[in-house]
């Protein structure tokens, strides 16, 4: 990746933001390769109209908060998918239908997969939580 701005730690915030609100399959792609004005893309799924709308929100105010300027946003009336633009990154929030249906996965398969910090300390959770007790 090769932008000025800070793209993994706005992609932490994002994905933290993006798991607050209840944001399921989140997944970083590093699309720095095949566009060279885009680092990366954050791909969230929301369960409804109404929790994608906040979790687009949500990314988008503490991305702001954190200093990254929002660029573009489209979307948000519908909540079926929410694009919000940062320069260097741009989330892609989709209701469940829009996200099987659009398949960016599938589309940017060759682009590498970037970790996310907020992942693995859920997986950490889940695994603890698992765990019978003594």
């Amino acid at each position: 990746m090769t932008s000025e701005l800070p793209v993994n730690e706005a992609l932490q915030i994002a994905a933290t933001a993006a798991d607050d609100k209840g944001g399921i399959d989140i997944l970083a792609l590093d699309v720095s390769q095949p566009l060279p004005f885009v680092d990366a893309f954050l791909i969230v799924t929301g369960r409804n109209e109404r929790n994608v709308i906040a979790i687009a929100g949500e990314i988008e105010d503490r991305l702001n908060e954190a200093g990254f300027k929002t660029k573009r946003r489209e979307g948000r009336a519908g909540g079926r998918w929410v694009l919000v633009d940062f320069g260097g990154l741009v989330a892609h929030v989709f209701h469940e239908e829009e996200r099987s249906y659009y398949d960016l996965e599938k589309l940017w398969k060759d682009c590498p997969e970037i970790p996310l910090d907020v992942l693995v300390a859920a997986e950490s959770n889940e695994s603890s939580e698992a765990l019978p007790s003594a």
